[in-house]
């Protein structure tokens, strides 16, 4: 079969695709005519913006009525809308849900609510979370903030020292120890330094180691059925304080044996991963009863400590410490460490600013210690009387002053 030809169309002048000029300005003529109607009519309008209608939300995207959230110390609650193309959802880091939380409605259709409701922020410092909404790969963030805690009104009888304010604080004023500032420790004698006391929660056998009355806190050690209790306490113990004034109201414990003590340890720390004196810690006040009212401070760590034999340390006869109440207070700062009795300086230890952890770990929080220990490496150097027993340790009150927040 011979081959089919084909030819190509011709282009010409004026011509495309077989039309002539003039039906091409026809059809344009039409076509605008068209255009013309539909614009006056509304045609050519997805939606219609000047009557209200909603713009779908375009595929991936959320869309809230809020992009922060705020809150006051006290804290509350509150709600925003989310708008999204489909299915979503709503959550907190675990951290943020401490004191966040939060519910999701409409989580199944494209427009839903989220309910926030923030916890009472009881430290000074402000904070701020997040919540985080996902659609499909869509994410959109709502930032959650809250302010610190005001400081609460001071008694006047309470010195402030200036720069500083009052974070904690316990006056004693009650007829039982607060179970929210402070917690027994329970341990059997020889648990530390070789001591012989019981550590109990509280009382032994209906006989306290612990009361409170007339706006002070007692700390008694006493012997029973041939074994001897007394009290340790804990205050702050999880959340503690980095740097501030540390201050107490004490009348020491009579009688060769006592070892009563205002001191300061680490928080959360792991003993088995940073054991002492790593760790560091900080003596306000300690006495031993054979070397009465000669009140001493110290502090430990990796290169100074009485292991071996280098720990920092200072001491002085305050006179009728065991028969009158004094003041024993600690200045913590960054750069340095200073111990007062009656407002008179004792130790004063500088940072010696190499950022070595092994002669200074004081860069993190501590919690407060109180306790009467009864013999040991060091009250019990020159043996114990017990004769002295019972022995009591008051404190007319504790107080914590950090800086002011700016």
């Amino acid at each position: 079969m011979p081959t089919a030809r084909f030819r190509r169309p011709q282009r010409r002048r004026g011509r495309a695709l077989g039309f002539d000029k003039s039906y091409l300005k026809k059809m344009n003529k039409y076509i605008s005519l068209l255009a013309a109607i539909g614009l006056g009519m509304g045609f050519g309008s997805c939606g219609d913006d000047e009557k209200g209608g909603d713009t779908p939300v375009p595929t991936g995207s959320i869309e809230t009525s809020v992009e922060s959230v705020s809150m006051d110390a006290a804290g509350g609650s509150t709600s925003f809308t989310v708008k999204t193309a489909g299915d979503w959802g709503a959550d907190l880091s675990q951290a943020d849900k401490a004191w966040i939380s939060i519910s999701a409605q409409g989580q199944t259709s494209t427009t839903g609510t989220v309910n926030v409701t923030v916890a009472a922020n009881t430290e000074r410092s402000p904070r701020q979370g997040e919540i985080l909404l996902m659609s499909g790969s869509a994410r959109a963030k709502v930032t959650v903030s809250q302010s610190g805690k005001e400081p609460e009104p001071v008694d006047p009888s309470i010195t402030v020292p200036d720069g500083y304010e009052l974070v904690w604080n316990d006056e004693f004023d009650g007829d039982a120890l607060d179970a929210s500032k402070w917690r027994h420790e329970v341990q059997r004698p020889g648990w530390v330094n070789n001591e012989l006391q019981n550590y109990v929660n509280g009382s032994y056998d209906g006989i306290p180691v612990t009361s409170v009355a007339d706006g002070v806190l007692t700390i008694t050690c006493f012997k029973h059925s041939g074994s001897i209790y007394s009290g340790r306490i804990y205050g702050s113990e999880t959340k503690g304080w980095t740097y501030g004034i540390f201050e107490a109201r004490i009348k020491l414990p009579k009688g060769k044996g006592t070892w009563p003590a205002f001191w300061m340890m680490p928080c959360n720390n792991d003993f088995g991963a940073n054991p002492w004196p790593d760790c560091g810690e900080i003596d306000i006040m300690e006495e031993v009863g054979y070397h009465p009212d000669y009140t001493s401070s110290s502090i430990h760590c990796r290169d100074y400590n009485h292991v071996k034999g280098t720990q920092k340390t200072a001491e002085r006869l305050t006179s009728g410490a065991q028969d009158e109440f004094h003041v024993y207070r600690l200045e913590w700062t960054e750069n340095y460490i200073t111990t007062y009795v009656d407002d008179h300086r004792l130790l004063h230890f500088a940072n010696d600013g190499r950022g070595n952890v092994a002669t200074w770990p004081f860069n993190k929080p501590f919690y407060l210690i109180l306790n009467l220990a009864w013999g040991g490496s060091w009250g019990g150097a020159m043996g114990v009387d017990e004769s002295a027993l019972p022995a009591t340790m008051q404190v007319d009150y504790v107080r914590v002053f950090q800086e002011k927040k700016q």
